[in-house]
């Protein structure tokens, strides 16, 4: 292909210089993995995940990472890192992908960031709010606090105190709230103030964005059709086994806010016939997957949309071709 050139320069390019990166976004199921190890095979290129639940060890197979295969064909970064209970923030999953990037770049590789986490690609991409590291003393009682008070009552709370940052989240969701109260404990600021402040890139990176925009037909039937492959290949028994390494933990554990994981768990507690927490985790995963098609589609700058082939979210070799020759005149472009 020739793209190597562009690489080369980027390697002799001085401290400081910008860093051109390949981004493939898009919703779940949709196809991004595939089409990105085509992309690495053929541009020479390092895949580097940006999706907040591959960056957990534990739940490979519910959590759709790259097979064993996929990973030994080429460089693969990030995947499987941390332990399922070591909360990852936006701001520190773009310094640890910003040094892959650099890594990738002195290989004289090229970086290709491939995730639907949309806030972790804006936080590398445009800078993230300045929020100082929690106090863990104020972690561990804002998780107990939560445990004793459950979500609802303690969004209550937050908005007696924080009603700017109370009025964003939504009282059922236990991991906002959380982030939210501990930001306001620890710092003494609402998390509104701080996500006010200006904003910083990590590094000086621009980015090839690709965003995978299947029908939302074609996208729902794909979301189905994996989760009914990722029970027949271990998620089960991944769920169980992740509850027994972390016994006591719940949902408000980082990792285990993985799609399908709550209605496994209710399976294997007894409270649901596996056929209906089937049910259940393909419809939450459908309706994630919408909410990511619309954020992709509004909130990354310049994006190029592109369509899957099929229901299996597959793309032709016409297609890749054509989107290997944007990548190679975007690097010719933004190198040296």
């Amino acid at each position: 292909m020739g793209e190597t050139a562009p690489i080369d320069k980027m390697k002799d390019a001085p401290s400081g210089a910008v860093l051109p990166v390949v981004v493939i976004a898009g919703p779940t199921a949709s196809g991004k993995s595939g089409l990105a190890l085509e992309l690495a095979l053929e541009c020479h290129g390092t895949i580097i995940n940006a999706d907040s639940m591959q960056v957990y060890r534990d739940l490979p197979v519910l959590t759709a990472q790259p097979s064993v295969a996929a990973q030994g064909a080429v460089p693969h970064r990030l995947y499987g890192l941390l332990a399922l209970d070591d909360a990852c923030t936006a701001a520190r999953w773009a310094q640890m992908a910003l040094a892959e990037i650099k890594v990738a770049v002195a290989e004289r590789r090229v970086p290709i960031l491939v995730g639907g986490t949309g806030l972790y690609l804006k936080a590398l991409l445009e800078g993230f709010a300045p929020i100082p590291d929690v106090d863990p003393a104020v972690r561990e009682k804002t998780r107990a606090l939560l445990a004793e008070l459950g979500p609802a009552a303690l969004h209550a709370r937050l908005q007696e105190r924080d009603s700017e940052t109370a009025a964003r989240l939504r009282p059922s969701d236990p991991q906002r709230i959380a982030r939210a109260w501990e930001v306001l404990e620890s710092t003494g600021r609402s998390l509104a103030w701080w996500q006010a402040q200006p904003t910083s890139p990590p590094g000086p990176v621009c980015a090839l964005s690709l965003v995978i925009d299947p029908s939302r037909q074609d996208l729902y039937a794909a979301c189905d059709a994996r989760f009914r492959a990722m029970l027949e290949t271990g998620a089960l028994t991944e769920v169980a086994a992740a509850r027994r390494r972390y016994p006591g933990a719940d949902e408000n554990l980082a990792g285990f806010r993985a799609l399908g994981f709550r209605e496994l768990a209710a399976h294997l507690d007894g409270n649901l016939p596996l056929e209906e927490a089937t049910l259940a985790a393909q419809q939450a995963t459908r309706q994630y997957a919408k909410r990511q098609g619309t954020w992709f589609r509004h909130q990354l700058r310049d994006a190029i949309l592109l369509s899957a082939d099929a229901v299996a979210m597959k793309f032709s070799q016409s297609s890749v071709a054509e989107t290997r020759h944007k990548i190679r005149d975007f690097l010719l472009t933004h190198s040296g």
